[in-house]
């Protein structure tokens, strides 16, 4: 009798719920996300700030954005995009987390080009989003509790 063996990434509820398009491409995201990661913490030691609350902030993002592409696929398939707006997605946060190593990186030290450092200072000056103001609101929050906690 011939064994048949069908993994879980081939299967239709993969492609049509989790991810229809090219794995590489989320292999690729997953790599850049690791390498945040290993430079966030790099960049948290240097500065002498390694914090637990921060770090647990910036997995549930990291893990959020799982959630968004998911979401993304589940529309592009409804709507018959033919994978564009997932791999949109995909790109989209492949740059946020490019862009992330980077700043990690020129934080800690590590020499970068002029003109890649003046349009991080110009992002820096620029920043302020909604994503900044709800973490300083959920490390504030946590931080007070921890000092109640401690009384």
């Amino acid at each position: 009798m011939e064994e048949v063996t069908v993994r879980f990434t081939e299967s239709e509820v993969f492609h049509t719920f989790i991810y229809a398009g090219d794995l590489k491409l989320l292999y690729f995201l997953m790599i850049l996300m690791f390498l945040d990661i290993g430079t966030g913490i790099g960049k948290s030691i240097k500065n002498k700030n390694l914090w637990s609350r921060k770090a647990l902030f910036g997995f549930s993002r990291k893990i959020f954005i799982f959630f968004i592409v998911i979401l993304a696929n589940i529309i592009d398939q409804v709507l018959g995009l033919n994978g564009g707006l997932v791999v949109l997605t995909i790109f989209f946060y492949m740059a946020n987390e490019g862009l992330s190593i980077v700043e990690n990186c020129a934080e800690m030290g590590v020499l970068i080009p002029k003109e890649i450092s003046e349009k991080l200072n110009v992002i820096k000056s620029t920043k302020g989003d909604a994503t900044d103001s709800l973490k300083n609101d959920f490390i504030n929050e946590n931080k007070k509790e921890d000092d109640e906690s401690l009384r």
